[in-house]
C-alpha cells in the first residue's frame, strides 16, 4: 500500500491534500514518487521563503546535529545567544522569546499583552480585552478559534475563552470605537493571507498605530506569513513606515525545515514574564537557534525581500493580463486570485500541469511561491495558469 493510501487509512481527516506525494525538493521545485516535477507555489504557506533545502541552512542543521540538538531551556546553549541577538536586530526589539509554532508565538503575545494590561497600564485583574479583525487567522488552539470569526474553525470546540472583541479587518474607525479603558491591545496581520490575501486601505496600519498610542494600547502584529521577505520588505508593516509594540514570527524563521517562530517586543512588554511564567521544552533548542540564525542570515544575505518585490510586481502584473479572475491582489509574493467559482478544481488542474498551489477561502488561489524562485520560472508558470485560468 502507498504513502497516499496509508495516510488515507490511518490520518486523521483534518486535511484534504492534492493527491501527489512528494519526495523531494530543492530551491523551488518539488518532485513526486513519479519523478514528476513540480514549481511549488504554495511554499508550505510561507515557510519556506528561503527554498527547499538551502545548502546553508541544511549545512548549519547538520553540523549542530552533530553537536547538540536538544537541552530545554533549563541551560544556555552556545547558538542560542546569536540567534537571539540577530533577531532582535531584524525585528527592531531588544527582546525575543522563541516557541516553536506560529500559534505559540500568538499565544504568547496574548498571555504577554494581558500581563502588562495589569501589571502596567492598570486594567483591573480578568478584565483584559484584546482587540481582533473579522476574517483573521492566527492559529488553531482553543484561545485563538475563540476569536476567530470563520464558523468551521469554532464549530464544536466551545466553551471559548472570553475577552476579545472582533470589528471588520480595514475599518480603523470601526476598531477606535471598540476601544475602551479595558483594552490592551489590537492583533491584527497586516495582510490576511489564509483569509483570502486580503489587503486593508492604504494608511490602514498607520492610522491603527495613532489609534493605539493615543489609547495606551499595543500594536501585535502577526507576521507570521507575511515576514521575513515576502511581501517585499522584511516586515509588511514597514510599507506603511510603522513600528508594533510586538512582533509574532514564525513560517520562514526556520528555513523550511524545522519550526522555530517568536514573539519580540521590547522591555516594558516582554519585561512582564517572569521566570516560570511561560516557557517551552523545544522553543529555542539548539537545532531550532542554530536554523533560524542560518535562515535569517541567509534571508538578509540573498536579498529576499528585494527579490519578492521585484519578481511579485512582474507576476501580478502578468497575472492581472487574465480575464476570468474577479480580483487579482496581493504585495511581493504574496499574492491572491479571487475566482467567480472554487478555486479547488483550477488547484487541481494546475497540479496536473506541474503547478503546486492551494485554494483559500473558497475561491482564492494563492502564489506564494519560495523567494528564490527564478522570473522565468515565474514566465512559465504564468503560461500554465492562463491555460486554467484564461
Amino acid at each position: 500500500m502507498d504513502s497516499q493510501a496509508l495516510a488515507e487509512r490511518h490520518g486523521a481527516r483534518n486535511y484534504h491534500p492534492l493527491p501527489v506525494t512528494l519526495v523531494r525538493a530543492e530551491g523551488a521545485y518539488a518532485w513526486d514518487s513519479e519523478g514528476r516535477r513540480y514549481l511549488d507555489m504554495l511554499s508550505a504557506y510561507s515557510a519556506v521563503n528561503q527554498g527547499h533545502r538551502h545548502p546553508r541552512i541544511v549545512a548549519a542543521a547538520v553540523e549542530q546535529l552533530g553537536k547538540v540538538a536538544l537541552t530545554s531551556r533549563a541551560f544556555h546553549s552556545e547558538p542560542l545567544g546569536p540567534f537571539l541577538a540577530k533577531l532582535s536586530a531584524v525585528s527592531g526589539f531588544s527582546r525575543v522569546l522563541p516557541m516553536n509554532t506560529g500559534a505559540e508565538a500568538v499565544e504568547t503575545a496574548i498571555k504577554a499583552a494581558r500581563k502588562w494590561a495589569y501589571l502596567v497600564k492598570g486594567v483591573p485583574v480578568d478584565q483584559a480585552e484584546i482587540i481582533v479583525a473579522d476574517g483573521n487567522f492566527h492559529g488553531r488552539t482553543t484561545t485563538i478559534v475563540s476569536f476567530s470569526t470563520e464558523e468551521q474553525y469554532r464549530m464544536g470546540f466551545g466553551p471559548f475563552t472570553p475577552g476579545f472583541a472582533s470589528v471588520p479587518f480595514g475599518d480603523a474607525e470601526a476598531l477606535e470605537q471598540m476601544v475602551s479603558p479595558r483594552t490592551a491591545a489590537v492583533l491584527i496581520e497586516p495582510i490576511q493571507g489564509e483569509g483570502g490575501v486580503i489587503l486593508p486601505p492604504p494608511g490602514y496600519l498607520a492610522r491603527v498605530r495613532e489609534i493605539c498610542s493615543r489609547h495606551r494600547v499595543l500594536l501585535i502584529l502577526d507576521e507570521i506569513q507575511t515576514g521575513l521577505g515576502r511581501t517585499g520588505r522584511t516586515w509588511a508593516c514597514e510599507h506603511e513606515g510603522i513600528r508594533p509594540d510586538g512582533l509574532c514570527v514564525g513560517k520562514a524563521l526556520g528555513g523550511g525545515l524545522y519550526p522555530v517562530s517568536a514573539f519580540c517586543a521590547d522591555d516594558e512588554l516582554m519585561g512582564v514574564y517572569a521566570p516560570g511564567d511561560h516557557g517551552s521544552t523545544f522553543g529555542g533548542n539548539p537545532l531550532a537557534a542554530a536554523i533560524g540564525l542560518a535562515a535569517l542570515q541567509v534571508m538578509e544575505d540573498d536579498d529576499l525581500p528585494g527579490r519578492a518585490a521585484a519578481l511579485g510586481e512582474h507576476f501580478m502584473s502578468r497575472l492581472r493580463t487574465l480575464r476570468s479572475p474577479v480580483e487579482v491582489r496581493g504585495r511581493g509574493l504574496l499574492i491572491g486570485v479571487e475566482l467567480a467559482e472554487p478555486a479547488r478544481p483550477a488547484c487541481e488542474a494546475l497540479m496536473a500541469r506541474g503547478l503546486l498551489c492551494k485554494d483559500t477561502h473558497g475561491t482564492v488561489v494563492r502564489f506564494a511561491p519560495p523567494l528564490v524562485v527564478s522570473k522565468e520560472a515565474l514566465d512559465d508558470a504564468f503560461d500554465t495558469i492562463a491555460q486554467v485560468i484564461p
